[in-house]
């Protein structure tokens, strides 16, 4: 069996380099959107695994530029 890894929401919050800070994950506790969490008394902790498949799904694919034909 594989051991699951669990972040604080302080370490989302680095995971992210500080741009989803604390209080955001919080107030999207609140709201129920965000990454996926597991609350444990008062204890809050977010899977890896949900975190990478957030992050899936917040994937913006570009797709490739056209050149410009210029007669």
């Amino acid at each position: 069996m594989t051991e699951s890894k669990f972040l604080t929401p302080e370490e989302v919050s680095a995971r992210y380099r500080g741009e989803v800070s604390v209080g955001t994950l919080r107030n999207w506790r609140a709201m129920r959107t965000g990454p996926a969490y597991i609350k444990i008394g008062k204890a809050v902790l977010y899977p890896v695994d949900e975190l990478d498949a957030w992050d899936r799904g917040n994937l913006v694919i570009c797709s490739a530029s056209k050149e410009l034909n210029v007669s």
